[in-house]
C-alpha cells in the first residue's frame, strides 16, 4: 500500500512514476521496496490515467442514494446510478492491481 501512496505522491508532484522514483520515495519515507512489487506497480500504472481514477474513486464515495428524494430527482438518480456503476467498475479494476 505504501508504494501506491508513493506513486500518488509522485503523480501529485508531476513526476514520472518509474521504478527509480518509487524506490527513492519509499527509502526517503523510511520504508523498503521489493523489486518485483515496484516493477509490477509501475507496469500496471502505465495504462492507468491516475487523475481519472482519483476522480472516479471520490465520486463513488460521495454518491449515496437517499430514499427521501422527490420523484423528479429519482429519475436523475437512475442516470447517476448508471454512471456510478461504470465508475465502480473502473475503481474495482484499479483496486485489483494492488490486491
Amino acid at each position: 500500500m505504501e508504494m501506491l501512496y508513493a506513486a500518488l505522491l509522485l503523480h501529485s508532484l508531476g513526476k514520472e512514476i518509474n521504478e527509480v522514483h518509487v524506490k527513492r520515495v519509499m527509502e526517503a519515507a523510511g520504508g523498503s521496496a521489493d523489486e518485483a512489487q515496484v516493477k509490477a506497480l509501475v507496469s500496471n500504472l502505465k495504462n492507468v490515467n491516475i487523475a481519472d481514477a482519483i476522480k472516479g474513486a471520490s465520486f463513488v464515495q460521495a454518491a449515496a442514494p437517499s430514499s427521501d428524494k422527490p420523484k423528479e430527482e429519482k429519475t436523475e438518480s437512475k442516470k447517476e446510478e448508471k454512471q456510478e456503476d461504470k465508475t465502480e467498475e473502473a475503481a474495482a479494476g484499479l483496486g485489483a492491481l494492488f490486491g
